[in-house]
């Protein structure tokens, strides 16, 4: 008898100890992330409250609660600025116990926060960030990318118009890192399959009057003007083309960075015909759709990549917790490596040892009023760009690689 009670005892000792150790796993005893974007500004249609709803969708559809634990939300305005990124991420990770921050756009505000992740080793994974550089020379244990990067929208639409015949090319490129990059990149590719660049023009970023660049790539008679760059100049490109009748002139515009939004803003009569890679369209089967529509009762508008990406990542995030019994970012970040990402949002995903999510990408081109047969019917889908293709090898300038 005392050696059975001595045996109950014990078993409930462990029992104590390993309700102990479980609540220990899960710091602060609650998991909590943080939406850190543009609320106000310019992004802050294809990111702002758009991935904030994204991110609590993920976490309303996990059950609220991962090992026992809450996930909560929080929710930074970082106005575009580096310096106020930073000082939002150091705050929520010193003094708010965040746990992962998600989204930021622009590649600078990223950069800084991704030096405070690194400082606090805590979790940050980027959507609307597009610099290569995060997984390549400032590549991090504590940072992922997850929707897309610079090379990836470039090269991929290059590839696939040049092999489409599309093989003489004009840019119109932002005056700046950024529109540089994306001419580079989309450049080596139109070379390398035998096609020509014949010329490019660079205005400044936010030029108000752009009329006298887009003549000067619609005289270079080149079967693709290239708009390597983002907002504004990119929209205001595509709707001057339209105006001057460069698609009616048998002239196509390829934009390496555009997302749905802007072809809702600018019109289809505007942005018909327009050739562009996406990580995500909300139309392409039954899982995009379902979830899709879901956003869009909340929203009002249909998701870009961006917010449909906060979703996949913080799911994956939550389920790697789970699987890994614990909120260690280390251990969790292994955890979601392990496995493919394979969700609505990614197809053939992986996660490769530079926290890069490759994954496939869609070439598409904008639809014709005509052809469009109901809201947000936008995009006709071209053709599907390998992740590997798209993505290219991991850059050896990566410290995080097996050397």
């Amino acid at each position: 008898m005392f050696a059975r009670h001595l045996a109950m005892a014990g078993t409930l000792a462990a029992a104590l100890m390993a309700s102990t150790a479980a609540r220990a796993q899960i710091s602060d005893d609650q998991v909590k992330i943080g939406v850190l974007t543009d609320m106000n500004g310019p992004a802050s249609t294809p990111t702002g409250q758009g991935s904030v709803t994204a991110a609590q969708m993920a976490i309303d559809d996990f059950g609220g609660k991962v090992l026992g634990k809450p996930i909560s939300i929080t929710i930074g305005d970082h106005q575009l600025k580096a310096d106020i990124g930073a000082s939002i991420a150091r705050r929520w990770y010193d003094v708010d116990q965040v746990d992962l921050i998600v989204d930021v756009p622009v590649s600078a505000v990223g950069l800084a926060v991704q030096n405070i992740a690194n400082e606090k080793k805590k979790l940050f994974i980027t959507h609307s960030t597009g610099t290569a550089d995060f997984h390549g020379k400032f590549c991090s244990p504590y940072a992922m990318q997850w929707v897309f990067d610079t090379r990836a929208l470039a090269v991929g639409t290059a590839d696939a118009v040049v092999k489409r015949g599309g093989d003489t090319w004009f840019f119109i490129t932002d005056d700046y890192a950024f529109g540089h990059s994306l001419e580079r990149d989309a450049t080596s590719v139109i070379t390398k399959n035998g096609g020509k660049v014949l010329g490019s023009v660079k205005p400044p970023l936010a030029t108000p009057d752009l009329s006298s660049f887009v003549l000067q790539a619609q005289a270079s008679k080149a079967k693709i003007i290239g708009i390597a760059g983002g907002p504004p100049n990119n929209m205001n490109e595509i709707k001057t083309g339209s105006e001057f009748g460069v698609f009616k002139g048998g002239q196509q515009m390829a934009a390496l960075l555009a997302l749905i939004t802007d072809i809702h803003s600018l019109g289809l009569p505007a942005a018909q015909g327009l050739l562009l890679t996406t990580s995500f369209y909300w139309d392409m089967d039954d899982k995009t759709r379902e979830w899709s529509k879901r956003y869009f009762a909340k929203m009002n508008r249909m998701p870009t990549m961006w917010q449909a990406g906060v979703y996949s990542s913080v799911m994956a995030y939550l389920n790697a917790i789970k699987e890994a019994g614990t909120d260690e970012p280390l251990k969790v970040a292994a955890k979601m490596r392990e496995k493919p990402v394979e969700d609505f949002f990614s197809r053939n995903g992986k996660i490769r040892d530079d926290n890069l999510m490759v994954h496939d990408l869609w070439l598409v081109q904008v639809k014709t009023p005509e052809e469009s047969k109901y809201p947000w019917d936008y995009y006709k889908i071209l053709a599907k760009i390998s992740g590997d293709d798209a993505f290219g090898p991991p850059d050896p300038a990566c410290s995080m690689l097996k050397k």
